[in-house]
């Protein structure tokens, strides 16, 4: 519920009845300002003496009648909450904060009245309050409540897990894993407000253990009166381990509520004493949808459409890669412009966002995965997509090149042995070239490898050769093809009956090079895929020219091949 202009009045009215007594027996004329902050009414009375004192009444928007009259809360301020503190002093028709509180930067000092027209028409006061426009537009449309959040419906709806949190008013400790952008300071801190929780903001970059150990103590302080506190650990990634296990007992004995945000991947970031004692919810980036919505909220607040065609802001939207954010910053630069705007004119006006690329975090290993994946299922298109998205993110090109070498020998091998030589190839010619004309070298590769035939066949014949060198210990070659160069050696039987392959009539002895002690075993099982067709054909052949002369065989049957 919303109280109407003609309500405010009212209580305006009766405000002023009730609070004569600061007057101290003079006559007193009010003057009537009202505020709407996070979803709370506030009266300001004022006397027209520019001498006198301001008075500050909080009036609940679902209960008008609630006044705080207590004279000297009155006189000295009061509190919203526990956290936030409206300090009253000295000055025409003005009203102070202090810097107390996440809320303290939302009344400023003002002049004059901040809804006449709303006392005057009877009209429901803004969804969003005042509107103060010195501030970011960012702030000015953060939202009020969690249903004005947009974008992460699969955990605020009240079927949601933390909306039936909510709904049980009891909270869990959490970690809030997201993109930039995407709401999680803003959720932390209306999980607060919604479950009666004061909210304890903290910002890993910038504190340690000594502002932990005073956050506890305060915490401790609290929970003696009942009252909870949830405290918010923006990039809570950057702590250390040792950092991390200080919130490990009072997150078990329930002193405080930790709900920690992180764009990073927390099973690489966070240790796993902390993750048992949270549970991980994944924040998506912002859709179109909701993108949508946030500029036409921002229309709603500036009091104009934005100075954009449809496909200019549909590449608004586009450019804000999922970032809200960053989104209500390009606005404030657009909505200034002369119309039209073009697609064109909107490029040359505001920065495209940073692609969301860390080097040297999960992003880095996501995209390779990506690239990895895309040339190993045969999608050129794809695969080129990933290489660019690394590229423009500002990968080295050169780890680029050292992964695709990788991939021609483990995902493509001797179904085309080409693969490794196109892949060596671009990895010279970057070093040669640099970029960006280097660049279309790996390109080429990259196409390459995702058109050619697949087969692990050399990959998984390694595995099987090494793991059977690890259980046969140090058997001896066989000693027909050991090199005999002494007269001992020779006389020992080193190179006795060695048969020169290519000196055969079909270029094939069939002789039996396994050591003596091992039967002979398959470890290389080419596919039909590509080269290794003909190499399967080969060595049917050979195998059956093998057992047709079994005499050339010495293999021992004392030690067999393991099954799988």
């Amino acid at each position: 519920m919303t109280l109407t202009g003609g309500q405010l009045q009212q209580t305006a009215r009766d405000t002023a009845g009730a609070l004569g007594d600061v007057s101290r027996g003079r006559p007193f004329t009010p003057h009537f300002e009202v505020w709407k902050v996070r979803g709370k009414v506030f009266l300001i009375v004022t006397e027209d003496d520019p001498d006198q004192q301001i008075i500050t009444v909080k009036v609940d928007p679902h209960e008008g009648d609630a006044l705080r009259r207590d004279h000297d809360s009155i006189t000295r301020g009061h509190y919203l909450d526990k956290q936030h503190w409206i300090s009253i002093g000295p000055g025409p028709r003005r009203h102070y904060t202090t810097c107390r509180g996440v809320g303290a930067g939302l009344l400023r000092s003002r002049l004059g009245p901040a809804f006449g027209a709303a006392f005057v028409s009877g009209q429901p006061l803004s969804l969003f309050g005042v509107d103060d426009s010195s501030r970011p537009l960012a702030d000015r449309m953060r939202p009020r409540t969690l249903a004005d959040v947009v974008g992460q419906d699969h955990l605020l709806e009240e079927d949601a897990p933390l909306g039936r949190m909510v709904g049980a008013h009891r909270l869990v400790s959490m970690i809030l894993w997201g993109p930039p952008g995407c709401g999680k300071t803003t959720i932390a801190r209306l999980l607060a407000e919604d479950t009666n929780l004061a909210f304890e903001p903290l910002s890993a970059t910038f504190s340690g253990v000594a502002d932990l150990r005073k956050v506890f103590q305060t915490a401790k302080r609290r929970r003696e009166v009942g009252q909870g506190t949830l405290l918010f650990v923006d990039e809570i990634h950057r702590f250390n381990r040792a950092q991390q296990d200080s919130f490990l007992p009072y997150v078990e004995d329930g002193t405080i509520v930790l709900v920690g945000a992180t764009t990073e991947n927390p099973s690489f970031e966070l240790n796993g004493a902390l993750l048992s004692r949270c549970q991980v919810f994944v924040l998506k980036r912002l859709d179109e949808v909701a993108l949508s919505t946030l500029i036409n909220r921002a229309e709603d607040i500036v009091g104009a459409p934005l100075p954009l065609d449809e496909i200019a802001r549909q590449a608004l939207i586009a450019m804000a890669d999922g970032d809200g954010r960053y989104l209500l910053n390009m606005i404030e630069q657009v909505q200034h412009l002369a119309e039209p705007v073009d697609s064109a004119s909107l490029a040359a006006a505001v920065q495209k966002r940073a692609p969301l690329y860390d080097k040297s975090q999960e992003g880095h290993y996501n995209l390779i995965s990506a690239l990895h994946k895309s040339m190993r299922g045969s999608d050129p298109d794809a695969a080129l997509y990933w290489l660019a998205r690394m590229l423009d993110g500002g990968e080295d090109p050169l780890f680029i090149a050292r992964r695709i070498t990788r991939f021609a020998t483990e995902d493509i091998g001797m179904a085309d042995p080409n693969a490794i030589q196109q892949a060596l190839a671009a990895w010279d010619i970057y070093e040669r070239l640099g970029s960006p004309e280097g660049e279309l070298a790996i390109a080429q590769a990259v196409l390459y490898l995702a058109t050619a035939p697949k087969s692990i066949g050399v990959y998984r014949g390694f595995n099987k050769a090494t793991a059977a060198a690890k259980r046969t210990g140090s058997l001896m070659p066989p000693a027909h093809i050991l090199n005999a160069p002494t007269r001992l050696m020779k006389d020992l039987g080193y190179g006795k009956g060695y048969q020169y392959d290519p000196d055969t009539d079909t270029g094939f002895s069939g002789a039996d090079y396994f050591p003596h002690g091992m039967t002979r075993q398959t470890f290389y099982e080419p596919t039909a895929n590509g080269y290794e067709r003909s190499i399967t054909e080969r060595l049917k052949l050979w195998a059956q020219q093998r057992d047709a002369n079994p005499s050339t065989s010495t293999a021992n049957n004392s030690i067999t091949p393991e099954t799988d």
